[in-house]
């Protein structure tokens, strides 16, 4: 008997409560509207809460309810997981009204939504980008707050998902065996994060992706990317000594080395032949050219037989005996 009346009391006061949120959401009452999300808010019924509040900022504009409703507005969403829009929301907050004394609280949680949308670092990461600027300025403008105690804390953290979905990215070329671009990605990274932790790990996948550029390179590039792996093999040792780096590095610079060797009495076969075949091109077109001068000398010739008329027949008169 308990049991049915404990449950007649629920059922009661859920219709209670689905009518009393009907009503605010059919109304156009300001005070209704407003009273009815307020309680939801303190039940922490969120999306009934937000239902309501965003039917309010047309109707609180240029009241003093609009800041309370935008400040909950902002907590509802965070509660609710829309972390996005609740930091767009703090944020507004702290804009709009400069002077209320939430605003520190506001600027910090418009920081920790974005802190909370970072995704994993093999995700988009424009919420942790958003996320490092947004606690830097809080940190830049509430240095003395207690809230700026853990920030550094939370931007390296930060910091660190986006050097991890950098490296990993350089990674993909290097496993796709597009080296060049992993070289370069690698490189940008090192840039980008002069004192990354994986430098010793990029340093390993840059120094093969150059020994593996320089040992498959194509002829004309294949004497600079030489130069250049081994070049960077003395920089792995110098900056990386004693490390397993260092000595993978020093193994393939003695290949790189026999591999410069190599190509040098190649490159001077190849300078020879292209020689020769230069010599023999000269001989060709020297040749061709006297034979065309012959050729021309004969044409005129040929030419002016034709144009000399034949010698005129000449007439032997008979002698007369008689008169001599």
């Amino acid at each position: 008997m308990r049991k049915i009346l404990f449950l007649l009391i629920i059922v009661l006061g859920v219709a209670s409560c689905n009518k009393e949120y009907d009503a605010a959401m059919k109304s156009a009452d300001k005070n209704l509207i407003l009273s009815t999300a307020n309680k939801y808010y303190e039940k922490k019924k969120w999306k009934e809460a937000l239902a309501l509040y965003e039917r309010l900022p047309n109707l609180v504009a240029g009241t003093d309810d609009a800041p309370e409703v935008l400040f909950r507005s902002a907590y509802a969403n965070y509660y609710d997981k829309s972390y996005r829009l609740a930091g767009h929301q703090f944020k507004n907050f702290a804009v709009t009204y400069p002077a209320d004394p939430r605003r520190e609280e506001a600027a910090y949680m418009s920081a920790l939504c974005y802190y909370q949308d970072s995704r994993d670092y093999n995700l988009d990461q424009t919420s942790t980008v958003t996320a490092i600027n947004e606690l830097q300025d809080f940190l830049n403008n509430y240095p003395n707050s207690d809230r700026a105690k853990n920030i550094d804390e939370l931007i390296n953290e930060l910091n660190d998902k986006l050097e991890l979905k950098a490296f990993e990215n350089a990674r993909q070329y290097f496993k796709m065996t597009e080296y060049k671009a992993a070289d370069v990605t690698f490189e940008n990274m090192l840039d980008d994060y002069p004192a990354t932790k994986y430098r010793p790990r990029i340093y390993d996948y840059m120094m093969q992706s150059k020994y593996q550029l320089a040992m498959n390179s194509v002829f004309d590039l294949k004497a600079d990317r030489i130069l250049s792996a081994i070049a960077f093999s003395r920089q792995v040792e110098k900056e990386l000594p004693g490390s397993e780096q260092a000595k993978s590095a020093a193994k393939m610079r003695a290949e790189l080395e026999a591999e410069k060797v190599k190509f040098a009495q190649l490159q001077k076969e190849a300078e020879a032949h292209e020689a020769e075949m230069k010599a023999k091109a000269e001989r060709n077109a020297a040749k061709r050219q006297l034979d065309d001068e012959r050729k021309g000398v004969q044409a005129m010739r040929d030419s002016a037989a034709i144009a000399t008329p034949a010698p005129a027949a000449t007439i032997t008169l008979p002698t007369n005996k008689k008169n001599k």
